[in-house]
């Protein structure tokens, strides 16, 4: 079996006969060597990966169907590796999850800040700092409005539409795939679920879905987007502050910096989540480029190469504010709906600037860079000097 790479000869494919189409997902007959959309014959993205030998339904009736792969181990992501024995444990798997979870950790308890809603204000932050995680039980005062924990995964997709195309995780593979909200749903809810698929990265802000959820103030007060991004901007608005994140029981997530070294506020409206927090000291930062660009990352479990990774249990109705910077993982215990939302601020410009400055060392795509984060530096940039200027005038 052979994914589409590159335009063929033939300029009709599928049983749709359409033009090929680099946007959508096209798998290979290896019978006709025809192309085919993978809506048009029910093969979604992620489940391509499983098939060895494709049979298209032109094929099918006379060679019978598809061939898929056989599975030799559980800890590699290319689960049709012999299992000798030697070879190391790939993040993501399902032995990888269970050595996680037998794992001991120093509890967060450590460094989490606890505090009420009402009293994250950005006085709060301009004076104590923003350096450590602060976590919130009571969400009166926060400023942050969602729908109710009944809210459904089957409500998203009334709100947001099943045609809305999604990036999906494989967790056991690490694989980005996409496919249509409808079949996220559908496959949601199945009795027994074939694999492991997260979605972590919906943003909804242009749906109907938006209206049902207010960013917490001190993320629209303290947001550069929201307080500098101006109207007449040659450049689109980025779009990060509300993002739905739909995970399944052992979904897991490796160990990540957000975006631009964007601070997070997130919320587990049910469900749980575990967080795995690494501080951003010097020390850490050098440790996570290091292991970011090592070809065998996902062979090594980055909690063991740190002083210390905390363990953070996030339970229903629990909001995190996650400061710039901070290293960290996520797993997904139970079946879990999540909202949070990325901000850049002038608390921690300098870090925010190193994450950046990382990212451009790493080579990491765009896909998975702050939308014209230098743009939004340079608005901010040019309001700070205005001021500065404001203030040099009134003391003269």
């Amino acid at each position: 079996m052979r994914r589409a790479g590159k335009m063929a000869a033939a300029p009709l494919y599928c049983v749709c006969r359409q033009p090929y189409d680099l946007n959508r997902f096209m798998i290979e007959c290896d019978i006709c060597k025809d192309w085919f959309h993978g809506s048009c014959v029910q093969v979604e993205e992620h489940h391509a990966a499983d098939i060895d030998v494709y049979h298209c339904p032109n094929c099918h009736p006379i060679h019978g169907p598809s061939l898929m792969k056989k599975r030799n181990n559980w800890h590699r992501h290319d689960y049709t590796e012999e299992d000798d024995g030697r070879r190391p444990v790939q993040a993501g798997t399902a032995v990888f999850i269970q050595q996680l979870q037998a794992r001991s950790f120093p509890s967060a308890d450590e460094i989490v800040v606890r505090m009420q809603g009402s009293h994250v204000t950005r006085h709060y932050l301009e004076t104590e700092g923003f350096n450590y995680p602060i976590t919130v039980q009571d969400m009166e005062g926060l400023g942050l409005r969602l729908p109710p924990p009944s809210f459904s995964v089957r409500d998203v997709q009334h709100y947001v539409g099943g045609d809305k195309v999604i990036d999906v995780i494989d967790v056991a593979r690490q694989a980005d795939s996409k496919m249509k909200l409808r079949e996220f749903v559908k496959y949601y809810y199945q009795p027994e679920r074939p694999k492991v698929l997260n979605l972590i990265s919906l943003e909804f802000s242009d749906t109907k879905m938006a209206e049902l959820v207010e960013v917490p103030k001190i993320a629209r007060e303290m947001s550069w987007v929201e307080k500098y991004w101006p109207d007449d901007s040659i450049f689109p608005k980025p779009f990060v502050q509300k993002y739905c994140l739909m995970g399944v029981k052992n979904s897991y997530t490796d160990f990540h910096i957000d975006f631009g070294g964007t601070s997070v506020w997130y919320h587990v409206l049910w469900g749980e989540k575990v967080f795995y927090l690494i501080e951003p000291t010097k020390t850490n930062l050098a440790l996570y480029e290091s292991w970011s660009s090592s070809a065998n990352q996902s062979e090594v479990f980055f909690g063991e190469k740190v002083e210390k990774c905390y363990k953070c249990v996030v339970k229903q109705g629990t909001t995190v504010l996650l400061p710039t910077g901070w290293i960290h993982a996520v797993l997904t215990s139970q079946d879990c709906m999540a909202f949070g939302g990325n901000f850049l601020h002038n608390l921690n410009i300098s870090m925010q600037l190193k994450c950046y400055e990382m990212e451009r060392r790493l080579k990491t795509p765009d896909l998975f860079k702050f939308p014209y984060f230098e743009a939004i530096s340079w608005y901010v940039a040019k309001n700070l000097l205005k001021t500065l200027k404001g203030e040099r005038r009134r003391q003269r």
